[in-house]
């Protein structure tokens, strides 16, 4: 794989989503949910994912994605806007678990 493409699957995943709704999808479908850059496309999520756990052998079954308006805030007399963003539920095929422990070496040169 390219350099280039390897730091841009690297910039597209920017962290688990945790919270309850989250904690049980994983739990009954084998799903994990992840916070991913605005611009990122299906299949680049689904390669990041793989890259990411290759040790694991990962294989990943489909990608949805969602996009999430900033909520609208108010700081004393001033109205503010939280940034959209985007996540990502990612399915992965039976048998299989993503340890968030051990990540593969990924070599940066």
């Amino acid at each position: 794989m390219n350099n280039e493409i390897k730091e841009r699957l690297l910039k597209i995943i920017i962290g688990p989503y945790i919270s309850e709704k989250a904690t049980y999808i994983g739990e009954k479908n084998n799903q994990t949910i992840f916070r991913v850059a605005i611009d990122a496309t299906k299949k680049e999520i689904k390669a990041a994912v793989e890259m990411l756990w290759k040790e694991q052998r990962i294989e990943v079954e489909s990608v949805q994605t969602i996009n999430v308006k900033g909520k609208s805030k108010r700081f004393g007399r001033y109205f503010g806007k939280r940034n959209n963003w985007k996540k990502a539920i990612v399915s992965i095929k039976k048998d299989q678990e993503l340890s968030f422990s051990n990540f593969s070496s990924i070599e940066g040169k």
